[in-house]
């Protein structure tokens, strides 16, 4: 695995670009039973939150939020314990890109993974806030109202891990709160941000680990997603942008960029197949936000 990355790691571009990007200033800014639920997210989400982190580095903050349903929509079972949909991958995957972001770049990074609400009052101190699995998400005005100011003053979203069109429609719904009259549009391939450092042709299918090859297939099956699921078989970087042109509000849609962070080390073809496209567009992605 250590070579892919070293290769990477060796590209002029990455050495020339990179070290101009670090010093943008960063500163801006089923076994379970059911009814334990309560109790048991509040334990299994007890991760590290710095409250101070060093401005000097690159810190960005995973989004935590509420979501409607019951099981299997807010939250739901996977190895060993209960998930609430915000922490999906949350918090291995920043960790890793944490490290790679390291080995590829002379970006310094944070090195404990952060999560707060929209609604935190620092939220400002960080360029990016990326939220995962947001296909049964709800937000309060005062987090919609938030989330107007956040990015109004410059901040930069990344959603991520949502697949079909039922999931689709229900974050455009809460981005129509907070941009109303902001219509989204699929990136082009020829935008900066599928250039910045990598080049790449177009948005990769990254599927989860565990749905890695299913039937043949990088889409992830239907039975997995919100209802109804409609066309999953292609990936796209879906944007709201503002009205100096400048991309605001990235959806990286049927695709799980995060998840190729999180599961490299599942073996050796995974990593190869999905980690190593995972981890080119977020380059891409954390050059373009310190950058515009």
């Amino acid at each position: 695995m250590h070579s892919i990355f070293s290769r990477l790691a060796r590209s002029p571009v990455v050495q020339a670009v990179l070290p101009l990007a670090c010093v943008v200033s960063v500163g801006f800014f089923s076994a379970y039973a059911p009814s334990s639920l309560a109790e048991h997210a509040k334990q299994a989400t007890a991760q590290e939150d710095p409250v101070d982190y060093d401005l000097s580095k690159l810190n960005f903050a995973r989004i935590e939020y509420d979501s409607v349903g019951g099981y299997g929509q807010a939250y739901y079972a996977f190895e060993g314990r209960y998930w609430e949909r915000w922490e999906t991958d949350y918090p291995q995957a920043e960790r890793n890109l944490a490290k790679r972001l390291a080995e590829l770049s002379r970006i310094e990074t944070g090195k404990v993974p952060s999560r707060r609400r929209l609604t935190s009052p620092d939220l400002a101190d960080f360029p990016m806030i990326f939220m995962s699995d947001v296909g049964y998400s709800t937000w309060s005005a005062e987090e919609v109202e938030a989330l107007q100011i956040y990015l109004g003053n410059g901040g930069f979203l990344w959603a991520d891990d949502f697949w079909g069109d039922a999931e689709w429609a229900a974050f455009e719904r809460l981005m129509h709160k907070v941009l109303p009259g902001n219509q989204w549009i699929v990136v082009p391939n020829e935008h900066p941000i599928f250039s910045t450092v990598f080049e790449i042709p177009e948005m990769p299918q990254i599927p989860a680990e565990s749905f890695a090859g299913y039937r043949g297939r990088t889409a992830e099956p239907a039975f997995a997603h919100r209802y109804p699921a409609g066309s999953l078989d292609r990936a796209t970087m879906r944007g709201f942008f503002d009205e100096d042109g400048r991309l605001m509000v990235m959806g990286t849609h049927n695709t799980d960029v995060a998840d190729g962070w999180e599961r490299e080390a599942y073996g050796q073809w995974y990593f190869e197949h999905f980690s190593t496209q995972s981890y080119r567009v977020a380059v891409n992605v954390l050059t373009y936000v310190m950058t515009h």
